[in-house]
């Protein structure tokens, strides 16, 4: 199995789509030398091209066509499960488990309770 780096996928991902690696390096806030080593990575441990490259453009291969295919998907999911518990910071959410006697649940947190 190949080690894979989620930092390259995600990277090979927005230089595939911009087709440009200074868009791509200007949006994942690195240099262009920085996203050209990771596809570098990527590309050798994968075992195949994925970026067709020229001076003047950078379009993905069969093989990256494919890989952006089902890493575009994939990467919605991790974003939207991020900003799912995200809606967790602002509030607190969940059971409230508290260790009291009867007697001061009774009188100090019973009036404190919603009844709903």
């Amino acid at each position: 199995m190949t080690r894979l780096d989620l930092p390259e996928l995600a990277a090979f991902a927005v230089v595939a789509r911009h087709r440009s690696f200074r868009r791509a390096a200007v949006e994942l806030g690195v240099s262009a030398s920085a996203v050209s080593h990771a596809i570098r990575g990527l590309e050798e441990r994968l075992g195949v091209r994925l970026l067709n490259r020229t001076t003047r453009s950078v379009n993905p291969t069969e093989a990256g066509e494919r890989l952006l295919a089902r890493l575009q998907p994939a990467f919605r999911d991790i974003v939207e499960a991020v900003e799912e518990v995200n809606q967790f910071r602002h509030s607190p959410v969940g059971t409230l488990k508290i260790n009291a006697s009867i007697p001061a649940a009774a009188l100090v947190l019973a009036p404190m309770v919603d009844d709903s």
